[in-house]
């Protein structure tokens, strides 16, 4: 049996720089195979549940609290980036605190309103999350935010849902860097060519195209034009398993005629 991952970074190297351009036009469709993705890899924030608005207001809350104004404006440059990033940007608006503080800050301040107020599921997720578990399909939580919270949201789905999550705690690179994608690919045991990935922002899609996943973008906060590179959706909201293998069979041949393994994957 595949290894869990050991710690070992090194196969990142042969993915670090595939270029994963946005912005291209769009394709005709392939007609559809009939194929069920290995995995299906979940974006969190913004995919599966709706914390934008609850990061926006732990930011704001902070940059305040240092005499700083923080806006709409502001709070979208940061959707879809990784935490220590975004604290260099809130440092640059005043906030005098180490990078490691402001994400724990930040943090924990999300947790306390997922806590009072609930999980605000995206449209089609919860559906979509519950008939791919029964159906056997294995899953990972791929997100920027820490740990902690990830775990949370993922206790609070009713289920035992994700075979692995892979948190932004966990990586040396933040999207749009692939190595999120990789690591929970080779967490599974799975080509991530094999995979389907479901994303929510520009970071996460190029992200998720540069790991070699079939895409699924679905915009919440911020446009993200079509391209050949990845599939557009407005909603999950009536998305199947069904839908999502039909998806995959279009842009994937049988699976029969590639490796199955990331070990195979970076041999080929």
């Amino acid at each position: 049996m595949k290894p869990l991952y050991s710690g070992r970074r090194d196969w990142v190297a042969s993915f670090k720089d595939r270029p994963c351009p946005l912005n291209l036009n769009p394709v005709t469709p392939i007609p559809a195979l009939s194929s069920v993705p290995a995995a299906v890899l979940w974006d969190m924030d913004g995919t599966l549940v709706d914390t934008e608005p609850y990061w926006m207001r732990a930011e704001h809350e902070l940059v305040e609290s240092f005499g700083g104004v923080w806006t709409h404006a502001d709070a979208m440059l940061l959707v879809g980036s990784g935490l220590l990033g975004s604290a260099a940007i809130l440092q640059n608006r005043g906030v005098d605190l180490p990078a490691r503080a402001i994400v724990d800050t930040l943090t924990t301040r999300v947790q306390e309103q997922l806590e009072s107020a609930g999980i605000p599921w995206r449209p089609g997720a919860h559906e979509l999350l519950t008939e791919l578990h029964s159906a056997g399909v294995p899953m990972a939580l791929v997100t920027m935010s820490e740990q902690r919270m990830a775990r949370q949201i993922a206790g609070l789905v009713g289920f035992d849902a994700f075979t692995t999550i892979v948190s932004g705690d966990m990586v040396q690179q933040s999207k749009p860097h692939p190595e999120s994608y990789l690591l929970a690919a080779e967490v599974l045991g799975v080509d991530p060519v094999h995979c389907v990935a479901i994303e929510d922002s520009l970071p996460g899609v190029a992200a998720a195209v540069a790991s070699g996943a079939v895409v699924l973008a679905v915009p919440h906060m911020v446009p993200i034009e079509p391209s050949e590179h990845y599939t557009c959706l407005d909603t999950l909201a009536g998305t199947t398993l069904a839908s999502l293998s039909e998806l995959y069979g279009s842009r994937r041949p049988a699976p029969h005629s590639h490796p199955t393994t990331t070990e195979d994957a970076t041999r080929a």
